[in-house]
């Protein structure tokens, strides 16, 4: 399973083009503990024994429990291993998501994943950016201010390398000018292809686009990638998944584009990686670029 590994590039080093995301190792809804905790220790384990070398994680996710996964099935990490986290978000008792974006919070951010991994140094930490529609009534924090703030943590050692996350362009290329950022984390699919101009200044600044809902959106009545008939028929002509054929196209589709497949299951992690070994030729790929949500 080892030719999933071909390079791609984060934070000025060379990595697997699929990582792996932590998101779905807590309960439910992303809150509390795993309905197995060793099944979840163990996904992490089998990834990295797989050659997997980069980890997206937050503080947030549980909150506080895939950080504390990770630390008890990895640590102390291997040399090559790259954690990822995302600030600018909290949840309460209830689960419920709230803004954490003052320049203030960024950094209580960056400090608790610090502590809670067990690093001195993350190898890149994403600015979750929150709208007027997202603040619960917060105040906007300006963009400026907030990118200072992570500018500051790189100067000081705490993190590597700065990215940006649920941004449109123009965030994102005033980010790449003032900050430096090496990755964006956006949505975008096979199905919801609406940031393709962000991911297009991605790739000519050199910067890893990393795409959140890689097989379409999580939500319910909302379209999926696997559901596509035409995602469905190279699968069959190919003996793969649909979920591969989604994966696998995005690879093809931008030499920035990063994967962070996440999932609670080895056997699922498994097929994630084995996407390294799909092929899609010329022919596949003009049938799906053609396709269009069901």
């Amino acid at each position: 399973m080892a030719s999933f590994t071909f390079a791609g590039s984060l934070a000025g080093r060379s990595v697997a083009r699929v990582g792996f995301g932590a998101m779905q190792l807590p309960g439910p809804g992303v809150l509390g503990p795993p309905r197995d905790r060793d099944a979840a220790l163990a996904v992490l384990r089998r990834a990295v024994e797989l050659g997997v070398d980069h980890i997206d994680t937050a503080q947030f996710y549980g909150p506080d429990v895939a950080n504390e996964l990770i630390h008890e099935a990895l640590h102390p990490y291997p040399d090559d291993l790259l954690l990822v986290s995302k600030v600018g978000a909290k949840r309460d008792a209830d689960g419920a998501w709230h803004p954490a974006q003052t320049p203030a919070e960024l950094r209580a951010g960056v400090e608790d994943n610090l502590r809670t991994l067990d690093v001195e140094q993350l190898g890149a930490v994403n600015l979750r950016r929150m709208h007027e529609h997202d603040l619960s009534g917060a105040d906007v924090v300006p963009l400026e201010d907030q990118l200072a703030e992570m500018v500051a943590l790189r100067d000081e050692g705490k993190i590597a390398g700065i990215g940006i996350s649920t941004a449109p362009l123009a965030e994102v290329e005033a980010a790449i000018a003032t900050a430096g950022i090496v990755c964006v984390q956006n949505a975008f699919s096979l199905v919801d292809r609406s940031d393709a101009d962000v991911l297009a200044a991605c790739s000519a600044a050199g910067v890893a686009y990393v795409p959140y809902f890689p097989l379409g959106s999580a939500f319910p009545h909302l379209p999926k990638v696997v559901d596509q008939p035409t995602v469905q028929a190279v699968a069959a002509r190919l003996d793969a998944t649909p979920a591969q054929v989604g994966l696998a196209w995005l690879l093809s589709h931008d030499e920035s584009i990063l994967l962070i497949p996440g999932t609670s299951s080895v056997a699922h992690l498994e097929d994630n990686l084995a996407v390294g070994d799909l092929t899609l030729s010329a022919a596949d790929l003009a049938e799906l670029d053609a396709a269009t949500p069901a």
